[in-house]
């Protein structure tokens, strides 16, 4: 990407050990988007990407990584297909600083977007992280990271498991080597993921080679019921993906990836995150091994994890068959109530509260959530991803969403940025008050013990 045209004056430059970086100003911001930390070969780890001679022209959003499109995801969160362009072998961050002037070094949040491991983009526009640096002074990055097949299976035929968790070290090791000279705090560092991304910052807290990279995690909306007890299920996939040749073609691999996840039903709960992170390959402990860990960190990490009211709701929506149950007179609105309730507790909010447990009584800092925001509100309520359009982006990035179609630009933006403060000041020291709720009615929290 050579740029012959000259640069003007006041464009942002950041000299930093990756390079010399050119950013682009947005609205109170200084973005430096789609920048490349690593490489990858398909099916094998990633490999930083080594210091750059040339400028490093940082003035583009990261494109995604390859996967299929969920068109009922896309309608919920209001999100296009155009907003994927994807790109293999490459991997990109973009970071979000405020554009004035700082007293010290700023706290870093780091955001890992969810989509079951199988979807989603760091810089999709729902997510801008924008707001979020700008009300709170912190600077954030958001991270891409391989998905599906290319980046949640392995562990058969020589192909390594867990490569999604290894980009995201990556990501994680370019940010400690160069954010100190963006104005961040590399002794700073919280990790905010929501679902799978939520997932995927628990694990990392006991992967190898995070020492030292991050020291507090929000946790949200993690499946963390379903994550244990898989080996069975990821084998079975594996038994479909081994026909794939290393060198098949892309389009190839992501009409097979359907097909293996297919191979998980019959796992019940666990089957509808087919892909995920695996105990027993590196970068993991054994599973029978997790517990102990979790526990010998504790005293390293401050959490902060939580879930919805009313987290399956969000699937209930996107599956006909379940929408036509709830429609039937009487009975359907109950039943279906009452299937929310039990599957959220089972997937979220029972083993979110053992984690924050056994964290605390290992001597970690811990605070747990609920939120409850859209409560009552049809169709979706307080479902998995409501607190996406609160956190990241704005009203605009938000206009297409069903998920907060009826919600007017006021509430939305009053409420974000309350929610927003709560996330900030947790990743500032780690500290909230013991208990305490965000009104109106959008979420309260209490210290585990």
């Amino acid at each position: 990407m050579h740029h012959a045209e000259p640069i003007e004056q006041d464009t942002p430059r950041f000299t930093i050990p990756a390079g010399e970086i050119i950013g682009w100003r947005d609205r109170g911001v200084i973005r430096a988007t789609g920048i490349l930390y690593a490489r990858t070969q398909r099916f094998c780890a990633p490999e930083d990407e080594p210091p750059a001679t040339d400028l490093i022209y940082a003035t583009k959003w990261s494109p995604a990584l390859p996967q299929n499109t969920i068109p009922e995801l896309n309608e919920a969160l209001g999100v296009s297909a155009r907003e994927f362009h994807p790109r293999e072998g490459e991997l990109h961050l973009s970071v979000t600083v405020p554009d004035s002037p700082s007293t010290g070094p700023r706290p870093v949040m780091v955001w890992i977007h969810g989509g079951s491991y199988v979807f989603g983009a760091g810089d999709l526009s729902v997510f801008d992280v924008r707001p979020l640096a700008l009300e709170q002074d912190v600077i954030v990055v958001a991270v891409n990271y391989r998905l599906g097949l290319l980046g949640f299976l392995g562990g058969y035929a020589n192909r390594p498991a867990n490569l999604g968790l290894l980009d995201i070290i990556s990501a994680l090791r370019w940010i400690n080597t160069n954010i100190a000279a963006m104005g961040g705090d590399p002794s700073n560092v919280t990790l905010f993921g929501h679902s799978s991304g939520g997932d995927a910052a628990a694990h990392l807290m006991i992967a190898e080679g995070t020492e030292g990279l991050f020291q507090r995690v929000i946790i949200q909306s993690a499946p963390l019921g379903i994550s244990r007890g898989r080996a069975k299920m990821s084998a079975k996939m594996s038994q479909k993906a081994v026909t794939l040749k290393d060198d098949a073609p892309l389009d190839e691999i992501l009409r097979v990836q359907p097909h293996v996840a297919k191979a998980a039903r019959g796992f019940g709960l666990k089957s509808s995150m087919p892909f995920g992170s695996q105990y027993g390959h590196y970068p993991l402990p054994a599973e029978s091994q997790a517990d102990a860990a979790w526990r010998r960190v504790a005293p390293k990490f401050d959490v902060f994890i939580g879930h919805t009211a009313e987290e399956t709701a969000m699937f209930l929506v996107m599956s006909p068959n379940l929408m036509r149950l709830r429609k039937l007179p009487l009975i359907g609105e109950t039943a279906t109530r009452a299937m929310v309730a039990s599957t959220t507790h089972k997937v979220y909010k029972r083993d979110a509260l053992k984690f924050a447990r056994r964290h605390a009584k290992a001597g970690g800092n811990a605070y747990v959530y609920r939120l409850d925001w859209g409560k009552g509100r049809y169709p979706f309520g307080a479902a998995h991803t409501i607190e996406l359009p609160l956190l990241l982006g704005e009203p605009a990035s938000w206009q297409y969403a069903d998920l907060v179609k009826h919600v007017d630009e006021a509430t939305l933006l009053e409420h974000g940025q309350r929610l927003r403060a709560l996330w900030a000041d947790f990743a500032r020291d780690g500290q909230l008050p013991p208990t305490g709720q965000l009104e109106p009615q959008i979420m309260e929290w209490w210290q585990a013990s």
